[in-house]
């Protein structure tokens, strides 16, 4: 029995579908220059917001210290015991409501107050140098510090009492005053970059131009091509501002650990007096990552504005 071949089957050819050209070229100087343009903008906002929180953080500590205390100063005169006078200032204290304690700083802690000033080996005998005593209150109910006042000016002589009200004042008008530079210095930088943004699209779309009229000439819908560039530059946009973040974060980072490493020196000693321990926590982290998402937001917003004005003077063009 002979056997019938099959008719063989053509299969067609798969068809090759070739990629569509972007209306902006992906790769160019231009773009890489953009990119390093907002990855330096990202890193200098993300440093001064770092900056105003690290200042924000260490006046809060200030004045959360300056708060529990208060001090009283005896002054040194002729005729004054001044133990009994110390004596006297700190039973004064301590029998007021919402004193916690009253402690005298003794002769050896007033001489390593003065050490930096006055060296080692002092006899405050022969100095007239006042002593101190430490109230520390309770901030939520502080005592009555004028009625204070006036039993110490009257029952001790020589004795004052400084609440540090006026040194806490000073310190929220200079803490706020350079919150409002930070935030005014990164509002700045965000409308540097939001114009850097402009530039870049109207040069991409001069580059461009023929392209971009001939698709909106015969149809192409201006939410379409507005689209292609939010897309470039929202890319653009989002790579510079993760570079400049991560940038930022390595740099808080940084300074964390050598200051962690210097607790035991005078200059940590003097940085950590003045901003702490240099960590911005997780609420300076998550700033930052606000600030790059910021910076691509804006990158996108700005491009889809721009283009959307630029095809506007086309149909403006079209129609007179």
């Amino acid at each position: 029995m002979t056997e019938i071949a099959e008719p063989a089957v053509a299969m067609p050819a798969r068809r090759m579908r070739r990629a569509p050209t972007p209306i902006v070229p992906v790769q160019n100087v231009a773009g890489t220059a953009l990119v390093v343009v907002i990855a330096i903008m990202t890193f200098l906002s993300c440093l001064t917001l770092g900056a105003v929180t690290l200042v924000r953080d260490a006046s809060s500590a200030w004045q959360t210290e300056i708060s529990r205390e208060a001090t009283i100063q005896i002054k040194p005169a002729d005729g004054i015991d001044m133990e009994t006078s110390l004596l006297a200032a700190q039973r004064i204290a301590a029998g007021f409501a919402g004193v916690r304690s009253a402690s005298i700083v003794d002769e050896a802690a007033t001489a390593r107050l003065l050490e930096p000033w006055l060296g080692t080996g002092l006899d405050l005998d022969e100095l007239p140098v006042p002593r101190l005593i430490v109230v520390t209150i309770d901030p939520l109910a502080p005592p009555d510090f004028p009625t204070m006042r006036a039993l110490l000016s009257g029952e001790v002589p020589g004795a004052s009492l400084d609440d540090h009200r006026t040194w806490a004042d000073r310190l929220v008008a200079m803490a706020n005053t350079t919150v409002a530079i930070g935030l005014s210095i990164l509002a700045l930088m965000l409308a540097a970059t939001v114009l850097t943004v402009v530039f870049a699209t109207r040069g991409a779309m001069d580059g461009n131009g023929h392209i971009i009229e001939v698709l909106h000439f015969v149809g192409a819908e201006a939410r379409f091509i507005a689209g292609e560039f939010r897309r470039h530059f929202l890319w653009t946009g989002l790579k510079g501002a993760a570079i400049g973040g991560a940038a930022a974060i390595v740099v808080f980072i940084g300074f964390a650990i050598w200051s962690s490493a210097n607790l035991a020196t005078p200059e940590g000693d003097q940085a950590a007096a003045l901003f702490g321990n240099f960590a911005i926590g997780p609420t300076g982290y998550l700033g930052v990552a606000l600030v790059a998402a910021t910076v691509t937001i804006l990158t996108g917003a700005t491009t889809h504005l721009t283009v959307a004005g630029y095809l506007s003077e086309l149909d403006g063009r079209q129609n007179a």
